[in-house]
């Protein structure tokens, strides 16, 4: 029983996988030679992250595979229906790396309201030369607490963001046309939790009223969430968050917004062109930006591993 990690697999995984009696093969196959590979191994499972993309061509063409399954959340790069009226079993860990991108927003959040992005750049060139001049540039940071975060899109990941925000002491607003109320659980080190209901709102009010914006929302099919008009419907001085997909902002409307000071700063996981971004962006002194890292830690990858472990043994009815 072979299972092809062709995004790569947390050791967990494959420890658990091997356990069970599956043969774990993390080769990185090319894109163009998948389908022959998956057919000359009888492939059993693909696993997948964002990079491979499983459509129609190798669903039809590969009659060994039982089971797609994609570390993470989105699943934009796979054929999900189309597989499963195949008989295809599709599945994903949409837990397993809330945290984590939770974390990354409030990294980019932190990094932008000080200007990290800007001074971890300067600071090795003329730090020793220009040491005042630097200080008196970021002289203007600005604090989280007790400013207003807009969350657009309150599902899992949204609602991680919801529980580090409130411990901050931020007011959160939210908009989410699937989701009437969120009850956000905060949970302390010591056991002690309070809970608190989130009303969601329509995005033009979120949008109107927040100082910090984040984007937890699937890729759009039918041009940006964010562009020209929604911009302009934001407070002077907002800054905005995309960890989720790219596309999901207009980037060449972000930076005439960061360009005429409407947005003082942004933090952007995902691009529209990855994984080559543009340079316009990649250059931009208000931007903080990431390699596409939001699922990217330890612990985020072990569970995703081990979730992913799980799942592929109970299709298969593995003990």
């Amino acid at each position: 029983m072979k299972v092809l990690a062709n995004d790569g697999l947390d050791q967990s995984g494959i420890d658990a996988l091997t356990e069970k009696g599956f043969e774990v093969i993390t080769t990185k196959v090319p894109q163009e030679f998948l389908m022959d590979y998956i057919n000359e191994h009888k492939i059993r499972t693909l696993l997948v992250r964002s990079a491979t993309q499983v459509r129609k061509d190798i669903i039809d063409n590969c009659p060994s595979l039982e089971i797609i399954g994609r570390g993470g959340v989105g699943m934009d790069n796979i054929d999900v229906d189309y597989a499963r009226e195949k008989g295809i079993h599709v599945i994903n860990t949409p837990s397993a790396s809330s945290e984590s991108v939770a974390e990354l927003v409030f990294a980019h959040l932190f990094s932008g309201a000080r200007f990290l992005q800007d001074s971890n750049r300067k600071m090795p060139l003329v730090g020793d030369s220009e040491f005042a001049s630097l200080k008196k540039a970021y002289a203007a940071g600005i604090e989280l607490k007790g400013k207003t975060i807009g969350i657009v899109g309150m599902g899992r990941i949204g609602q991680e963001v919801a529980k580090i925000a409130l411990g901050l002491g931020m007011r959160v607003v939210a908009a989410d046309s699937n989701v009437g109320k969120a009850s956000i659980k905060v949970t302390f080190y010591n056991k002690q939790f309070i809970n608190v209901d989130i009303e969601t709102e329509p995005l033009q009010d979120v949008l109107k009223h927040s100082d910090f914006i984040t984007l937890h929302v699937p890729a759009q099919k039918d041009g940006y969430m964010i562009g020209k008009n929604e911009f302009e419907m934001m407070k002077d001085g907002v800054a905005i968050v995309n960890c989720s997909r790219g596309g999901v902002i207009d980037e060449t409307a972000l930076v005439e917004a960061l360009d005429s000071g409407k947005v003082k700063f942004a933090g952007l996981d995902v691009f529209i062109n990855e994984p080559t971004p543009s340079r316009e962006i990649l250059n931009h002194p208000k931007i903080s930006m990431t390699p596409h890292t939001g699922a990217s830690t330890l612990e985020a990858q072990d569970r995703i591993g081990l979730s992913l472990a799980e799942q592929i043994s109970s299709i298969l009815q593995i003990q």
